[in-house]
């Protein structure tokens, strides 16, 4: 047994991004694992200069992000580090996400992986991305060899990674993610939106988001506005706002791009029902934040979402219009009929704590550290 309790380095490089996915991924599962740590590891958390203002002011240990550190430099030193290396400072550290451009120098130390999605690979790319796509690919394969397990936050990401990486007989993990309380609501109706019920939708306008087969279905919804809301000025943005314009469903659909959380949480609380139709997901934040609201949600049944909304959500079985209209009503028609149906799928949502998200990762990292120490 080990004299000491394992120091385990988390990559918060990312809670420089505070209000982006990785950022707050890095600041929910940091803060849950504090709660967890004691008497069970010593927290060592990689972060960048300033960022520590995020986080509780003890309970852990820092190690500075710097450029020097960066893999691509590390991987050329390590080899003249070696003969000058003493014992391990740390027992384990813990890459957040599949992207990072970190990892631990010394080479002896385990490596938890987490893959959130391979989302680059189902995109239709341009003869122009596939060099891209390749190195990222790369850049992954050579994270997954340098690990001693994957985590991934769906059973749909973990399959992924099986059929398009080299895990070996590396244990894949599936750790859901968490979803926090709701911010407080815009007091009143976002100016940009005009009178009347509207459907929504969340999400930065990429190929991935299937957005366009929406206005296919609000020109047979009479009566309700589409809001898209989200990132707007990419080049799928323009295709979005040149369509609309095409069909005369200016009046009809709002783009606002990026909203406020205070504002997205009003529009959670008030639109009729909330619509995702992506082909690509790794988790799907904003289906559970719909649901949260006791939202019906129509989805694609593509990716993760039906394993993430289970039977709490409605589905679209093509991208027809005609059947997609059709699956509306009749899901609309359902939801309006049960009573307790918003109250089941509020319910749903509450098993998506991070708390529960921090005690997944602990479990994966004491498999690893148990596996090695045996």
């Amino acid at each position: 047994m080990p004299d000491h309790l394992p120091r385990i380095a988390i990559d918060l490089e990312k809670l420089r991004h505070i209000n982006c996915g990785l950022g707050r991924f890095c600041l929910n599962l940091s803060r849950e694992l504090l709660d967890l740590a004691p008497g069970r590891f010593e927290p060592v958390f990689f972060l960048s200069p300033g960022t520590d203002q995020h986080l509780p002011p003890s309970g852990y240990d820092q190690l500075a992000v710097s450029p020097w550190k960066k893999e691509a430099i590390v991987r050329r030193l390590r080899p003249l580090l070696r003969p000058f290396r003493r014992n391990r400072t740390l027992d384990l550290w813990h890459v957040t996400h599949q992207l990072a451009k970190y990892l631990p120098i010394d080479d002896r130390v385990p490596v938890v992986l987490t893959i959130h999605d391979l989302t680059f690979l189902h995109e239709t790319p341009h003869d122009e991305h596939l060099p891209r796509i390749e190195r990222k690919l790369a850049d992954i394969q050579a994270k997954v060899h340098r690990a001693a397990a994957i985590v991934t936050d769906s059973q749909y990401v973990a399959d992924d990674v099986k059929t398009h990486l080299d895990v070996g007989d590396r244990p894949v993990h599936v750790v859901h993610l968490g979803i926090p309380s709701p911010p407080t609501a815009s007091a009143a109706r976002p100016s940009y939106l005009p009178d009347g019920p509207f459907v929504l939708t969340v999400g930065n306008c990429l190929p991935h988001k299937n957005f366009h087969v929406l206005l296919d279905l609000i020109d047979r919804l009479p009566g309700r506005r589409l809001v898209i809301a989200g990132k707007n000025a990419t080049p799928y943005g323009s295709y979005l706002s040149r369509e609309i314009a095409r069909r005369g469903l200016d009046g009809r659909i709002t783009m606002p791009g990026e909203v406020s959380d205070a504002d997205r949480q009003w529009l959670y609380e008030h639109c009729e029902a909330f619509l995702f139709p992506s082909l690509t997901e790794g988790f799907g934040f904003p289906v559970l934040e719909a649901m949260q609201c006791g939202k019906p949600a129509f989805l694609s049944r593509m990716t993760c979402l039906p394993e993430i909304a289970g039977r709490h959500a409605f589905y679209f079985d093509s991208f027809d219009a005609a059947v997609m209209a059709a699956a509306y009503e009749a899901g609309f028609a359902a939801f309006r009929a049960d009573p307790s149906f918003a109250d089941r799928a509020r319910a749903h949502v509450e098993q998506f704590s991070w708390a529960e998200t921090a005690r997944g990762y602990l479990r994966v990292y004491e498999s690893v550290l148990g596996r090695i120490q045996g």
